[in-house]
């Protein structure tokens, strides 16, 4: 009699999973530029943010940095997914990239996260360069030798 096999665990699902990881990280220095840019701004237009925590309390309530919630909580997803007592899926995986996908489509008048998005890139280098590296990891699944 066979016995039936566990959820996959081997090779198929450590793919997956470091697929997300790559795609994560990725997503993370993305949000760590999008921050800083936002930060540079803030502070031209409003004033010196005064300490740490006044800047995390900006982040969390304040409307100028409420456009990146969107991507914070992308990013609180995908950690949930690799946190989870399931084996990650290549269909939750493909999921969470075409998600990435849409949040990443900056829109020249876009409303929300792309018109912000749209503008970040248009002044901060940095954040282009963390787009470029982010972007080229929600496409579809590729063959690496």
């Amino acid at each position: 009699m066979k016995k039936k096999s566990p959820a996959p665990s081997g090779p198929e699902s450590a793919s997956v999973r470091r697929r997300l990881i790559e795609l994560r990280n990725a997503l993370l220095n993305l949000h760590k530029a999008l921050v800083d840019s936002e930060r540079l701004s803030y502070e031209k237009t409003l004033g010196q943010i005064k300490s740490p925590n006044h800047f995390l309390q900006l982040l969390i309530g304040d409307p100028w940095f409420a456009w990146l919630h969107p991507l914070s909580e992308l990013i609180v997803s995908m950690d949930e997914a690799l946190a989870g007592k399931e084996p990650l899926t290549a269909a939750a995986m493909d999921a969470l990239a075409r998600q990435s996908a849409l949040l990443l489509a900056p829109a020249e008048h876009g409303q929300e996260f792309s018109g912000h998005y749209f503008e970040a890139l248009q002044r901060d280098p940095d954040v282009v360069l963390a787009h470029a590296e982010a972007v080229k990891l929600v496409g579809p699944r590729r063959t690496r030798s």
